[in-house]
């Protein structure tokens, strides 16, 4: 928006200047913000005739030509082209009369140089447009571009462009540029914050997150911001770079007296070093005696290049500064006591600090302040307990650790808590090791001592029994499940709670959506998003996460990408960055299903990266690396993601994922008992569980295994199972499996022609989803039943080439290998059914 004000306002002056008037276009923009990108954008046709551009650069020691009339280019040359001296420049000035001239960079300009240009200024030839670019806060006297007034004449029209730091929403126009596709809103606004809304440096920024796509945590200053600020500061006399120092410190805006005071400099010094820090840009003035970095991140570069000792007794200075402060903002006073090495100079101040950390949402902080209390020795058991509630706040919506589920069961073993006291700790442990730690028996242990702990707090009780509701949790049926959740809701009743409201609504989300239950979108419409409380809205993004990993199971994969940004955006708003790591596992599980494959391995991995303190979501995510290996034949990914060895209480939706590859792995191997084997332990998983939506990844090959093995009579009882879990319910991804198992059995009744059809059905469903690479399987898997009924099948031909080019289209090229050496022979007795019988054989790679 704001270039487009600009650049119509360019256009009007070259209207003018087409008609033989005059025009004079000054672009002022700070370091970074764009104005050689604005002036590109100038001589793109047809906003200009670039052919008739002229344009220069000047530095210190001269200009050099970038492009002269005629060429549509730059100048070709040598790298380092020669300097234009001033009596250069103006004779090259002179045989330009007309169109549009360019000059950027003219506050690197020396006398001779500006005085040329004032002098053309001063009697421009009709029919010349002039463009002048320049940084406004290096101009060798303030305001005047050309270092001295010029007298234009009254028929020259002179504009002003400046061109301010970009808002949100400019950034995020940038970032979707850059990255080539979407820029959530919260990381639109930590890149404004990090940038301060500078386009170079959130260029810098985008390209650097590209290589660690989806982290949250704030980035080293980019190498050219590092460089100017360090350079503006350098420029400065010793003595007066301790009011930069102070100010990188302090990381925020304040007034002269504070900077000076933290400086440790008199006033009328302080004062001195303030204006020579802003005449050289190390700092900026934000307001009425306000002053600061323009970019946060350059605080950060300039604070790393103090001397440590400096540095410490800055940070001392801060303390003392901040403590005399009303309200005292306990966080950020125990962050300049860790910096400056020195223990709190209260004995209340860590504990006020994790408290003030915990309320106002940022749990990570309060996570680390209260783990580094209490890692030191001797903490009191009082101080323990309320440290150890403090924590228990913060745990499940932030990034926890082992060592946060130690401290925790620490104090939850102190005979000495209250009941109540105990029961709130317990909870978060038990949610920490359920959410995060994938601990889900022991998880479950927990909860329940809770419930009994918290009898007499309704809505606590109620997040505990909610929990005890998920589908998830092993060991119980679907009936058990929505047993408990009938307590919470009961519980839920009586404590009238938004945030409890909400957590039981995130656990009966799950349930409903696995009966296939449509009623549950009303439910998610009538989540309270705009909640003030930040529970409530923590609860809220749970229970879309929730929403999301139900509609993948359904198959609902329209639904899932807007559950998972909205879930996004309300995690940052509530600090959650546990919640911010399941809505990138679901996005990547999301681009396996759908077919996004390209890139995917490199964004999964740097997921696990991310994640590392979070077994639950490396594991997930490990499945996904695990499933694009085999797709593609690499044994070696395969075997590092899918074990046999997984823990007893794995939740039954990864062993549905890890079975099927593995099953389909051992099956490729002519392994068939050990398909077999591995087909009997997930079905009676998902029997005993009774939620048969999360049957649809293991089911076709479990049926394939179970016929293989010579049990065609207990595969026809499974595939009876699936139907009557599913029948009636919106499960449109287990209706699809349904149909592939049902071709199956037909294949092994001796049926091959019904089995064509139900596997083209089964496909048709896939490709509507959309799952590709099923789809993909499936066409492979109609043609060999095709060409058992008919060896000479042209279409089951066209239905194998159609199956090897979706394959190669999706980089499966195990599979697509696979097709191929099918198609290579010639048709006749190379595809006759006896070579047909099964779509498994060959081994991966």
């Amino acid at each position: 928006m704001r270039d487009g004000v600009n650049e119509r306002r360019l256009r009007n002056v070259l209207g003018s200047v087409a008609t033989g008037g005059r025009g004079l276009v000054l672009v002022e923009g700070e370091a970074g913000t764009g104005r050689t990108t604005f002036v590109r954008r100038l001589l793109e046709p047809p906003k200009t005739a670039a052919t008739a551009a002229l344009v220069l650069r000047l530095s210190g020691g001269g200009a050099v030509l970038e492009r002269r009339p005629g060429r549509a280019a730059p100048v070709p040359g040598a790298d380092r082209p020669a300097l234009i001296t001033a009596d250069g420049f103006g004779a090259l000035l002179a045989d330009h009369p007309t169109g549009l001239l360019v000059v950027e960079d003219v506050h690197r300009a020396d006398a001779p140089h500006r005085q040329v240009l004032r002098r053309l200024l001063e009697h421009p030839p009709a029919g010349l447009c002039t463009v002048l670019t320049y940084r406004p806060e290096e101009l060798p006297e303030p305001g005047l571009a050309l270092g001295a007034t010029v007298d234009y004449p009254a028929d020259l029209t002179v504009v002003r462009v400046r061109l301010d730091p970009l808002d949100e929403r400019g950034i995020r126009h940038l970032a979707e540029r850059a990255l080539g596709g979407d820029c959530p809103p919260d990381l639109a606004a930590r890149l404004h914050h990090w940038s301060g809304g500078v386009a170079q440096v959130a260029a810098d920024l985008v390209a650097d997150l590209a290589q660690r796509p989806g982290t949250t945590t704030a980035p080293a200053p980019p190498v050219r911001l590092a460089e100017l600020v360090l350079g503006r500061t350098a420029a400065l006399p010793i003595a007066q770079r301790r009011i930069v120092w102070a100010a990188s410190v302090l990381e925020e805006p304040t007034c002269a007296a504070e900077l000076a005071q933290l400086a440790g400099l008199p006033h009328a010094l302080g004062r001195a070093a303030l204006l020579a820090a802003l005449r050289t840009a190390a700092l900026h003035r934000f307001g009425p005696d306000r002053y600061g970095f323009r970019v946060p991140l350059a605080a950060t570069a300039v604070r790393a290049a103090v001397p440590v000792p400096a540095r410490q007794d800055l940070h001392h200075r801060a303390a003392e500064l901040l403590a005399r402060r009303e309200p005292v903002p306990w966080v950020r006073l125990a962050g300049h006591h860790r910096a400056a090495g020195q223990p709190a100079d209260r004995p209340d101040s860590p504990a006020r600090a994790a408290e003030e950390a915990a309320g106002t949402g940022a749990h990570q902080i309060a996570i680390t302040l209260v783990e580094e209390v209490l890692a030191e020795p001797g903490v009191p058991g009082a101080d323990r307990a309320r440290f150890g509630a403090i924590l228990a706040r913060s745990a499940v919506p932030g990034l926890s650790s082992e060592q946060t589920a130690a401290v925790l069961r620490e104090v939850v073993a102190d005979s000495a808590l209250p009941r109540a006291v105990r029961g709130e700790i317990r909870l978060s442990l038990g949610l920490l090791l359920l959410d995060q730690l994938d601990r889900s028996t022991e998880a479950g242990a927990e909860l329940a001592l809770a419930v009994d702990e918290l009898a007499d707090h309704p809505a606590l009780a109620a997040r505990a029994v909610a929990a005890l509701a998920s589908p998830h949790l092993p060991g119980r049926s679907a009936e058990e499940n929505r047993a408990w959740l009938d307590r919470a809701e009961a519980a839920v009743v009586r404590s009238g709670g938004p945030a409890a409201r909400t957590a039981v609504l995130a656990s009966r989300i799950p349930l409903l959506m696995c009966a296939g239950d449509p009623g549950v979108w009303q439910l998610l419409a009538d989540l309270p998003r705009t909640s003030d409380d930040p529970q409530a809205v923590y609860e809220c993004a749970r229970a879309l996460c929730n929403a999301a990993d139900g509609a993948f199971w359904q198959g609902r994969y329209d639904r899932v990408a807007d559950l998972l940004a909205e879930a996004r955006e309300l995690a940052a708003r509530c600090d959650a960055p546990h919640v911010e790591k399941v809505v990138r596992l679901g996005s990547v599980a999301l681009d396996w299903v759908t077919g996004r494959w390209s890139g995917l391995p490199d964004r999964v991995r740097a997921l696990v990266a991310d994640a590392e303190r979070m077994p639950c979501i490396v594991d997930e995510a490990q499945l996904v690396l695990g499933s694009l290996a085999l797709a593609k034949g690499d044994r070696e990914q395969f075997g590092a993601s899918f074990t046999r060895d997984e823990p007893a209480d794995r939740e039954i939706p990864h062993r549905t994922v890890s079975a099927g590859a593995r099953i389909r792995f051992a099956l490729a191997r002519a392994e068939v008992t050990e398909a077999a084997d591995e087909a009997d332990e997930i079905w009676a998983a998902l029997r005993a569980k009774g939620v048969w939506a999360w049957a649809a990844q293991a089911a076709p090959w479990a049926v394939e295994a179970t016929i293989r093995a010579g049990h065609p009579p207990r595969a026809h009882t499974m595939v009876a199972e699936l139907a009557a879990g599913i029948e009636g319910r919106d499960l449109p991804l287990a209706h699809a499996a349904l149909a592939w198992c049902r071709g199956l059995l037909a294949e092994s009744d001796g049926a091959p022609v019904t089995a064509a059809t139900h596997y083209r059905q089964a496909r048709a469903a896939y490709l509507a989803l959309p799952r590709p690479h099923e789809a993909a399987l499936i066409a492979e898997q109609a043609a060999r039943a095709a060409l058992a009924a008919d060896p000479d099948s042209c279409a089951a031909i066209a239905e194998l080439t159609v199956a090897q080019e979706e394959f190669d289209g999706l980089g499966a090229s195990w599979d697509a290998a696979r097709v191929r050496a099918l198609l290579r022979p010639s048709y006749g007795e190379q595809l006759s059914p006896g070579r047909a019988s099964s779509p498994y054989e060959g081994r991966p790679a």
